[in-house]
This record gives structure tokens, C-alpha cells and sequence, in this order.
């Protein structure tokens, strides 16, 4: 999905297997977007596995995850964004509290076998 806070700009769905890049856009909110293409928010659904890579060394440390990590596209049940990510070991971020300049790229849903949810913990959101 696409946060509310990325409704004003011009959107498109994701692309199996292509790549993205977590972008502040005019608002000051982040969302997904092509590279080369910050105008266009790309819109996940929830439940979409992605790999993640660039994730900043403050966040690896207080997430316990390496600068690349699988997850999964959330919905946030708390807070002022909605749109979020949830690590294998359970925790939940904003994609505001991700930051910008994170690669993203959606793992093909083929690839992927089921398995169970971790339990969910603690969702950190950014101070307003």
C-alpha cells in the first residue's frame, strides 16, 4: 500500500523482482521509489517479502539486524504512518524510522515458501 502521507504524489504498483530505494519526497515523508524516479511513489501490498540492504549501523544496533535483512511489508497498528516492516526476529519499524537510502527489493512470491509469523514485539515509531 501506499501511506496516506504519499496520496498528493503520482503512484504505481511494485514490480516483482524490481528494484527500490526508501526516499524522503517533498512532504518529508518516506516511501518507496525507483531510482531516478523520486516523483513516483511505488506502492507494496502487506505481506510482500522484501530484502532489505543499507540498513544504518544506529539501527542495526538497536534492532539487533545486519545492514541487510529479509522482511516483510507491514501494516503498523500504532502511530502516525502506517506502512512499516517487520524483521525476522519480530520487530517492527516505520519506513520512517528506516530512513532513506535503503535498497529494497521484492522477493518473487514463487521464491518464497510458507512459514509461521513471529511473534510481534515492540514497533518503534519516530518522535513527533
Amino acid at each position: 500500500m501506499c501511506d496516506y502521507s504519499l496520496e498528493m504524489y503520482a503512484s504505481r504498483p511494485a514490480r516483482e523482482s524490481e528494484k527500490y530505494v526508501t526516499t524522503r519526497f517533498p512532504s518529508g515523508s518516506i516511501g518507496l521509489a525507483a531510482p531516478g524516479d523520486c516523483s513516483t511513489a511505488v506502492c507494496v501490498l502487506y505481506d510482500t517479502k522484501l530484502n532489505l540492504d543499507g540498513i544504518s549501523a544506529d539501527l542495526q544496533t538497536r534492532l539487533g539486524v545486519e545492514a541487510a535483512e529479509a522482511v516483510v511489508f507491514a501494516r503498523l497498528e500504532h502511530g502516525a504512518y502506517r506502512d512499516g516492516v517487520r524483521f525476522g526476529n519480530g520487530k517492527e519499524i516505520s519506513l520512517q524510522l528506516l530512513g532513506s537510502g535503503v535498497a529494497v527489493t521484492l522477493v518473487p512470491a514463487r521464491a518464497t515458501a510458507p512459514e509461521t509469523a513471529p511473534e510481534k514485539q515492540a514497533i518503534l515509531e519516530p518522535a513527533e
